[in-house]
């Protein structure tokens, strides 16, 4: 039998952008992160009409309306939920989910927990500001304590979440921060987010210049990126460093820093194991230890990863062994084991 191929013309980021115009702020991140976007999906080789963007409520979930793909602006926090229905009719479609720490950590917690642990195969990228952008600047459940909106003027008193660490909590089976002001890092994360089998979740620092500006800055301006920032690759230890002459290794299960050539080699490092549960843990709360000895990085990159059965497939599975079953009587199924009759 002769099979058929069919010739698709070579995508570039301008088809992937629509006639709208784009209505976030002038010097918001989102814009950053969109480019990126833009720019990674020709490279993955799947169709436009195979593409689908859902967002939820916020500034971020503008994102469809910009996306010359398929998409759906749906309602607060519920694009998880849509999303997963949609990757359960259809498998095969590469579904993308665009959030806020608002959208999903707050009203759409229940639903990202849920998510997580089912492990449909879709991507969530997470926009973090650290702020209610949408709503002209309330605290979010990421603002840090003490934070000065117009919804806390004395301070806020909750207690922020960590967004890694809740989700690792959930059973994710990808877990990766980024940020909007590193275009080639940012870059990076999203093809390996779309590389992976089960749910990605992608953590973006996203600059609100409007309502929270500069909350991220010490993590992405030139003169202090490299001693703030810690860029994890696989396999090789932690360094970071205007010189690359520091780095982090644990001491018993505390991490701290260490200054190399000063009795100390790359050998005593700690070396970053994705697979590792464990560790991964420890990466995403090593900046929040408060007994450290030392000022701690901030880790940028993938913290975890494995590879576990997607709840699509897991279904497929159960319906091919349904359909090879006897048929299924629906009018006894209907009745059920007990009948009444009504005289």
């Amino acid at each position: 039998m002769e099979t058929t191929t069919i010739d698709r013309p070579q995508l570039s980021p301008k088809d992937f952008a629509t006639d709208q115009e784009v209505r976030w702020c002038p010097g918001c991140g989102d814009y950053s992160i969109l480019a990126q976007v833009q720019k990674v999906m020709p490279s993955l080789g799947i169709p436009k009409e195979d593409i689908v963007i859902i967002s939820g409520i916020g500034c971020s979930s503008r994102f469809p309306y910009y996306m010359n793909t398929y998409g759906m602006h749906s309602i607060h926090g519920r694009a998880t939920a849509i999303a997963s229905g949609l990757k359960a009719a259809r498998p095969e479609l590469s579904v993308w989910i665009v959030t806020g720490d608002g959208d999903g950590l707050s009203i759409g917690l229940n639903h990202t927990m849920h998510l997580m642990r089912r492990n449909f195969d879709v991507n969530v990228l997470l926009f973090n500001n650290q702020i209610y952008g949408l709503t002209k600047g309330q605290y979010s459940p990421t603002s840090e304590e003490q934070k000065i909106t117009k919804s806390t003027p004395m301070g806020s008193i909750d207690h922020p979440f960590n967004p890694l660490a809740v989700v690792l909590g959930g059973d994710a089976s990808f877990v990766a921060r980024s940020m909007d002001r590193d275009p080639k890092h940012l870059q990076a994360m999203l093809l390996r987010a779309q590389a992976h089998h089960g749910t990605s979740f992608l953590e973006i620092y996203q600059n609100c210049n409007i309502f929270n500006d500069g909350a991220f800055e010490i993590f992405t301006e030139k003169g202090t990126k490299a001693e703030e920032a810690l860029f994890l690759e696989n396999g090789k230890p932690l360094i970071f460093g205007a010189q690359a002459n520091k780095g982090v290794r644990l001491n018993g299960l505390r991490p701290e820093v260490v200054t190399l050539g000063e009795g100390f080699t790359a050998d005593d490092l700690w070396i970053h194991d994705e697979s590792d549960l464990l560790k991964a843990q420890l990466l995403t709360r090593m900046f929040d230890d408060p007994k450290a000895d030392r000022h701690l990085p901030r880790p940028f990159g993938v913290f975890y990863q494995n590879e576990r059965p997607t709840y699509e497939d897991m279904m497929g599975l159960q319906l091919e062994e349904a359909k090879a079953k006897k048929p299924a009587d629906l009018d006894k199924l209907l009745r059920g084991n007990e009948v009444w009759t009504i005289v």
